[in-house]
């Protein structure tokens, strides 16, 4: 018991500290280091693929907003010229129809509520 302490009524001796290594098969660990890097690899290329199409459908969208900012603003000149375009037009005696159509659709309802109210 040169180096050895003695602690509890044990012997300990110096230099072998920490977990004693595991025997595992280095074939099986290799492989399952292998399948994990894999795995890794597929991930990170769905990850990509998914940025890819979120980015692209974003980029669609900007040029939708794009266009359609670029139709407002020649509405805006032709306005400003003193010409109302065909399309504001458009929606303006659409949005008229519509306000007509349901008014009138309001007061056949509430004719036939109060003609159901009388039945009774």
């Amino acid at each position: 018991m040169d180096d050895s302490k003695v602690v509890g009524g044990k012997v300990k001796k110096p230099g072998k500290r920490g977990r004693k290594p595991a025997k595992i098969d280095l074939k099986a660990k290799l492989e399952r280091s292998r399948q994990s890097a894999r795995e890794c690899r597929a991930r990170k290329k769905l990850r990509y693929q998914y940025l890819e199409e979120l980015v692209s459908s974003r980029e669609r969208a900007i040029c939708a907003l794009r266009e359609e900012l670029e139709m407002y603003k020649q509405w805006c000149m032709a306005m400003d010229q003193g010409k109302i375009p065909s399309e504001i037009k458009a929606l303006l005696t659409g949005e008229e129809h519509n306000k007509s159509q349901q008014n009138s659709s309001r007061h056949t309802k509430a004719g036939k509520t109060d003609a159901n109210s009388n039945s009774w």
